[in-house]
């Protein structure tokens, strides 16, 4: 997934320049035209900046792409997964592959006690 092209998309679709993101979220345009073109990864901060400024839901950015070169769409997502997943993410770079099955191994639990 390219997010900078998918900003672009949104963008263009909207009819907006990076100009006028950049007057209603403070971000540089030369920061806008990085993320486009897939120099810099915005934080999710800053994505939810641009979607506001787009006037696109923030999980839209996420929404119909495909993982690993399969066909199948991917649910689309609120804010909220979005942001869990974010922590998750964050959280679990750092854990070793054991660490992370227990964890995976707890979130099955979990979801199948409701």
């Amino acid at each position: 997934m390219n997010i900078g092209e998918t900003i672009r998309n949104f963008r263009l679709q909207k009819g907006m320049s990076q100009g006028d993101i950049e007057k209603r979220t403070g971000l540089l345009r030369c920061y806008l035209s990085r993320v486009e073109n897939g120099h810099t990864i915005p934080s999710l901060d800053t994505l939810a900046k641009i979607s506001h400024a787009m006037e696109v839901p923030l999980g839209q950015f996420f929404a119909n792409h495909h993982s690993n070169g399969n066909s199948k769409n991917l649910p689309s997502l609120t804010e909220d997964e979005v942001r869990f997943l974010t922590q998750i993410r964050r959280y679990t770079s750092n854990l070793n592959d054991s660490d992370r099955k227990l964890v995976l191994a707890m979130m099955k639990k979990m979801a199948a006690g409701k």
